[in-house]
């Protein structure tokens, strides 16, 4: 599925008219101006699965931000919009095949991170909660309790349910609403299964992170699964080997200049793993 089939960025000419135009001075930066056309980037068409892959400063984020500010898409946690960014999403422009449906949205690192974090806090809470009723079954079901009037009928219900049930048992119908306990890389991951529906489009930043290469390979099968399947269109900044062999994905170097279309297997991210890899290759026999 294309819900998103072209998008196009100003050019530097218009940048700089733009920059010319600002009586402004208090201002250190002016990003995302001069941000994606130091790499001559001007305009991206998109298959149902596309990649900008390149390193550090290449501008693989700020093109999502850009993209995902201008279509106005959901995201969960704040992220560098400065005081320009409406300036610079005015003079962009863009071409649906199809209306980007309400489920659509972008997911970055700061959110998978957000969420792992929200976890460990609700899985601490429910930890304490655990302890206090450990000590509160022992108390209860050993107390020397009578029953005087219906004000005691609850107590009475409760000390009968410590008596009748073990202490892992009166726990855990306690505790119906217990969070399972994920590592990082498991939580990461459930992440994307909640936050990626049927039939919308996801702008994903760096969705390795935090998942282990095992992991990463489950991703790629479901990001592949939901875009030949289940309508959903991606667009993926990422430098892992494993995301970028996505089957059928256009991906875009944002290392050259200008910007080029790449198989993935001549990425210079990809040729080092592999000749790393055939370096040390007769040590894995």
């Amino acid at each position: 599925m294309i819900y998103l089939s072209q998008f196009s960025f100003p050019h530097v000419e218009a940048e700089y008219d733009f920059l010319m135009s600002q009586q402004r001075t208090c201002y250190d930066t002016y990003y995302p101006f001069q941000t994606i056309s130091k790499h001559r980037l001007v305009m991206l068409d998109f298959e149902p699965v596309t990649i900008l892959y390149g390193g550090n400063g290449s501008g693989k984020t700020t093109v999502l931000n850009v993209i995902a500010e201008k279509l106005k898409l959901d995201r969960d946690t704040r992220y560098n919009r400065t005081n320009f960014f409406e300036d610079y999403t005015r003079m962009c422009s863009y071409e649906l095949e199809q209306t980007v449906t309400a489920e659509s949205r972008i997911i970055t690192s700061d959110d998978v991170f957000d969420f792992i974090l929200n976890l460990r806090n609700i899985n601490d809470g429910i930890d304490k909660k655990r302890e206090d009723l450990f000590e509160d079954y022992l108390e209860t079901k050993y107390s020397d309790f009578r029953m005087n009037s219906l004000a005691d009928y609850e107590q009475l219900k409760k000390v009968n349910m410590a008596r009748s049930k073990t202490q892992s048992r009166y726990v855990r119908k306690h505790l119906m609403g217990n969070v399972r306990e994920h590592s990082n890389g498991e939580s990461a991951f459930l992440y994307f299964l909640e936050k990626i529906k049927e039939n919308g489009l996801y702008l994903l930043d760096e969705p390795e992170n935090s998942l282990s290469p095992e992991r990463q390979q489950e991703l790629v099968q479901f990001l592949g699964d939901s875009a030949r399947f289940f309508g959903c269109q991606f667009l993926i900044a990422t430098h892992s080997p494993f995301l970028l062999s996505i089957k059928n994905a256009k991906i875009y170097d944002l290392d050259e200049e200008p910007v080029d279309v790449k198989r993935w297997t001549q990425l210079g991210n990809v040729r080092a793993y592999y000749e790393f890899f055939k370096k040390h290759e007769n040590e894995f026999k």
